[in-house]
């Protein structure tokens, strides 16, 4: 659906985008993570045909940007970070415009309107003027302007941005909504608990460059086993971190207090943490198999009854602080 093939664009000495290449797949929502300035919206613009790429190709359901600029612009809908809109405009008179602009048949029009603003939940608000609308109202009627032409795969650079965590639940579910319609879904944001709970698939990309694409569960696991490594001298003490796990003790155990003490100072444990009267983590530095093995008969000689033992979870926070350097243009 989209293709970019070592994709680079230069303003000026600045390198936005340095040889990105990546794929995503028909009926995907792709979560496209960086921080400012990572090359997020410009890779967005020259998939929708608003700029240029210097060199390499992209490539959106089959046709080349270069090549065949309107007829991807027909297939597109591009939502930017910051959408204008027409202040002295009703919302059906704004939708009105666009869907002049894009040539939608005036027999059609009508229809075609309304099943937008029932699918983004505006109908009522349909006479209303569009500087009278919330902001998360004013993104859900930027989600209905680009579905207008009815594309086939959606640019939505930050849609959550400035919302409320009403109004980005109401997002997020609508987003999942044009996915079960068929739509391919490019997204970016800095809400990456969003993305987690509604992507197929991430990107990273820092300075330009993609550092990362693929499921969220290979991210978390080339997070894990990026923390496999072991010190160059080979020393076990020396280590670094293999393991995190959550414990969660018995209410008739001995305190947590008591039992991390028991626990700090063997070699094989990097660090405890006392999370609460009944919960530890606890930073192995042996395998996961052994280490749960290994942390349990620790644990019960220590006087812990347990609960619950188990890794701790990997967040899409952590996978993105890890696969990334925080460097900044």
């Amino acid at each position: 659906m989209i293709s970019t093939q070592n994709l680079t664009k230069r303003f000026g000495p600045l390198v936005a985008l340095d040889n990105l290449t990546l794929e995503i797949g028909p009926g995907e929502i792709f979560g496209f993570i960086g921080p400012n300035g990572a090359g997020k919206s410009t890779t967005m613009k020259v998939l929708a045909c608003l700029l240029k790429q210097d060199s390499g190709e992209a490539f959106v359901c089959g046709k080349n940007t270069k090549k065949d600029a309107d007829a991807i612009r027909r297939l597109v809908g591009y939502m930017p970070d910051f959408l204008g809109v027409y202040d002295d405009l009703t919302v059906d008179e704004y939708l009105q415009f666009f869907a002049a602009a894009f040539s939608v048949p005036r027999s059609r029009r009508r229809a075609v309107i309304d099943q937008v603003l029932e699918l983004t939940d505006l109908t009522e608000k349909k006479q209303a003027m569009v500087d009278s609308l919330s902001r998360g109202m004013q993104q859900r009627l930027g989600v209905a302007r680009v579905l207008i032409h009815e594309p086939q795969v959606l640019l939505l650079d930050e849609p959550a941005s400035g919302l409320d965590p009403r109004a980005r639940i109401e997002m997020r579910s609508l987003l999942i909504e044009l996915r079960k319609m068929g739509k391919s879904l490019m997204v970016s944001s800095h809400i990456l608990s969003e993305l987690a709970e509604m992507c197929t698939s991430i990107g990273i990309v820092e300075r330009g460059k993609l550092l990362y694409a693929g499921s969220i569960a290979d991210a978390y696991a080339k997070v894990r086993s990026a923390a496999l490594d072991v010190g160059g001298d080979g020393d076990p003490a020396n280590a670094s971190l293999r393991e995190r796990i959550v414990v969660v003790l018995h209410r008739s155990s001995a305190p947590a207090d008591a039992i991390a003490a028991s626990l700090r100072g063997d070699s094989r444990i990097a660090a405890v943490s006392v999370e609460s009267s009944t919960t530890l983590t606890v930073d192995l530095r042996i395998s996961e198999t052994d280490g749960h093995a290994f942390a349990t008969d620790l644990l019960l000689a220590g006087g812990a009854r347990i609960h619950s033992l188990a890794p701790a979870e990997i967040k899409l926070e952590d996978a993105f602080l890890k696969l990334t350097t925080g460097a900044l243009h």
